[in-house]
């Protein structure tokens, strides 16, 4: 798998009401050369469920005990960052489909 140019770091817990808007507007960048790190903190079965269904090879998942610090979990996700370039996604933004590729 070639190194990508941007890591994406989103951090979630419970969000799916918010969670499928922000992973379809990654999904949707014009720009391909991401990795997209998803911090799960210890999220209950339905998100968990969603998140396991992503069958995008960009998009990986850290399955995480509920900590409830958002400042670790971020951390977590940025250890596992590969990108020459990060980005930070909240679990309830969308982006719109340029962004990355304007910034």
């Amino acid at each position: 798998m070639l190194t990508p140019d941007v890591s994406i770091i989103l951090p979630t817990f419970n969000r799916l009401t918010y969670l499928r808007e922000a992973i379809d507007s990654v999904l949707a960048q014009t720009y391909t050369y991401w990795e997209l790190i998803i911090a799960d903190d210890g999220s209950a079965d339905e998100t968990r469920t969603f998140l396991r269904s992503i069958r995008d090879g960009r998009v990986k998942t850290l399955w995480l005990r509920h900590c409830g610090n958002p400042a670790a979990v971020r951390n977590r996700a940025l250890a596992e960052a590969r990108g020459i370039y990060l980005a930070f996604l909240d679990s309830d933004d969308i982006w719109t489909p340029r962004k990355l590729e304007i910034q």
